[in-house]
């Protein structure tokens, strides 16, 4: 494939050229009217960008601008006359606490002549520092381009107002080349997205007929779902108090069975543009198609951030899969960080779902309370096998001792008497194939 034409993802496609990924040292002023914006405060910083300044204007946001004009003119005149000492000197960044309209961006930007960001292009921008496999970086650029080509048709729009196109609109033509470019990469990236996910699907169906149980693990970004999933399997995965620090999709095997999968994918955040979370939606299927979904939410979160958290995760788990074929527990990590978990847990019980699991990755209070219940939630209660001795010409008892141990988890062994966690159906067959040696105590 060609190499594409760049449109800046950090302008919203207001200016052509070679994108920019990194963005340490930048200095930045944030527009803000309604809501809390330490969320994307913490998302900038993520990013080693340093918000000097938070403006606030109380009212209804304008559909053109944003802020109000004479306000958003005061901020430009503060950008455009800083010199050395002043609070904003440096500025190169305007960002929006809001997802801005694409006529808003181009808007804002005419005033302001430095690159502007909402909180799309805000996420797209820390995706694409993220991003690590091809994969990841597939989707992160198929993100990228839809909310460009928004912008750019914003700009056609005002440039072609009440004019007529025809000969000699060079300007009009060229930014509808750009566009049209865009179009195609978009059609070649989502043919590659589609061979990803029927990668994945197909890899989904061979772990289901090897007996695999899966567990995933879902959550708001930064909940710990990466640090649960080490503690859970072994696995070495980037574990960082960063947002977004985890955009692919990890499988790894629980630790002490064999049979049991974990996977690990990106977080959710809230107020996610639907556009946006459709880029990763195959990534997204690997944690909730499974037999056992964790909902993981940090406790350490003051009341109102906790359960603002939990409802964005459970909203966006049931709104893209069968909650009623999902079997669902909450895990409540961080618990050496001194949260109100008595308040947490009641939050839980709150919203419908059950009592939650307290654990905590860093000194392992409750890991062993949760590898039981994940293991009783797939299997069900353990049972115990008794393998007989067969005559000299017949298959050995050690054999079928073995097949016992690679069928479920064996917690318990006396002699020929085995106590283990398995699937009902593959214990079944098992029996029936063993011509009377095995048997249910």
């Amino acid at each position: 494939m060609d190499e594409p034409i760049q449109v800046l993802a950090g302008t919203g496609g207001v200016a052509l050229g070679e994108a920019r990924t990194n963005h340490d040292g930048r200095k930045a002023v944030l527009l803000h009217r309604d809501g809390n914006p330490s969320e994307l405060i913490a998302l900038a910083e993520t990013m080693g960008i340093e918000i000097l300044d938070v403006q606030y204007q109380k009212g209804v946001e304008d559909p053109r601008s944003y802020f109000g004009k004479g306000r958003l003119q005061d901020a430009a005149d503060e950008i455009s006359s800083a010199v050395k000492g002043h609070p904003w000197h440096g500025v190169d960044l305007v960002i929006i606490h809001s997802n801005a309209s694409a006529r808003q961006l181009v808007n804002i930007h005419e005033c302001v002549q430095v690159e502007v960001w909402d909180r799309v292009r805000l996420l797209l921008s820390l995706f694409i520092s993220h991003a690590g496999s091809v994969e990841a970086r597939t989707q992160v650029r198929i993100a990228q381009l839809l909310a460009d080509r928004s912008v750019l048709r914003e700009l056609v729009n005002q440039q072609t107002t009440g004019e007529r196109a025809g000969f000699g609109g060079a300007g009009q033509q060229g930014i509808r080349g750009v566009l049209e470019t865009v179009s195609r990469e978009l059609t070649q990236l989502r043919r590659k997205q589609r061979k990803y996910a029927l990668a994945r699907s197909e890899r989904r169906r061979q772990r289901t007929r090897d007996g695999a149980r899966t567990v995933g693990l879902a959550g708001y970004t930064n909940a710990g779902k990466s640090s649960l999933f080490l503690a859970l399997s072994g696995k070495q995965v980037l574990v960082e108090d960063k947002l977004f620090s985890t955009l692919e999709t990890t499988i790894g095997r629980m630790e002490m069975s064999p049979r049991i999968l974990l996977a690990d994918t990106i977080g959710f955040i809230d107020e996610l543009p639907s556009d946006l979370l459709d880029a990763f939606h195959a990534t997204l299927d690997e944690s909730l198609q499974c037999d056992l979904l964790l909902l993981v939410v940090d406790s350490s979160d003051e009341p109102d951030e906790f359960r603002r958290k939990l409802s964005t995760t459970r909203r966006e788990v049931l709104e893209r899969g069968d909650a009623s074929g999902i079997n669902i527990k909450v895990v409540l990590t961080k618990s050496d960080l001194g949260g109100d978990i008595d308040s947490a847990i009641e939050t839980v019980k709150s919203m419908g779902m059950t009592t939650p699991l307290v654990v905590s990755s860093h000194n392992g209070q409750g890991m062993n309370e949760l590898r039981e219940s994940i293991i009783h939630s797939l299997y069900g209660p353990k049972t115990t096998l008794i393998v007989s001795e067969g005559d000299k010409d017949q298959r050995s008892a050690e054999a079928f001792v073995s097949q016992i141990y690679d069928l479920g988890i064996v917690t318990e062994k006396d002699g020929l008497e085995l106590t283990l966690w398995c699937g009902k159906a593959e214990m079944m067959k098992l029996i029936s194939k063993s011509n009377g040696r095995i048997s249910i105590k």
